[in-house]
């Protein structure tokens, strides 16, 4: 199986920096688009930005022009760069991978619609 381990959540005063990663782990040939998302207490899950294979991003609007992301195709792994964080911006951060391949026998097998276990930010001064 495949497991998604986010790190680098925190506190943060307003105004701030973090930098989320988030690895995939296990027996891996490819990763189609990930995202990160986040849920904020009471709230809906949301987007805040997803990046597909071949580096094309997409932001809420929300983040644009705060948030960053990007990834590491060889390492498995895509990362969040947020600055100029608001307390707004408060939440559980989630990774997400919407195809995941691994080897099976001569080809491969697909799994979708995987969750990493969530990191929570905090923006407060």
């Amino acid at each position: 199986q495949v497991q998604l381990v986010e790190s680098g959540g925190g506190l943060v005063e307003p105004g701030g920096s973090l930098s989320l990663s988030c690895t995939a782990f296990g027996n891996i040939v490819s990763l189609g688009p990930m995202g990160w998302y986040r849920q904020a207490p009471g709230k809906q899950r949301e987007l805040a930005a997803t990046i597909t294979s071949g580096d094309t991003t997409n932001y809420a609007n929300s983040v644009k022009g705060r948030f960053t992301i990007s990834r590491n195709n060889a390492k498995n792994t895509v990362y969040l760069q947020m600055n100029n964080l608001k307390p707004e911006d408060t939440a559980v951060y989630y990774c997400h991978a919407d195809s995941v391949s691994q080897p099976s026998g001569p080809g491969v097998t697909w799994l979708y619609d995987v969750w990493g276990q969530g990191t929570q930010v905090t923006v407060s001064s």
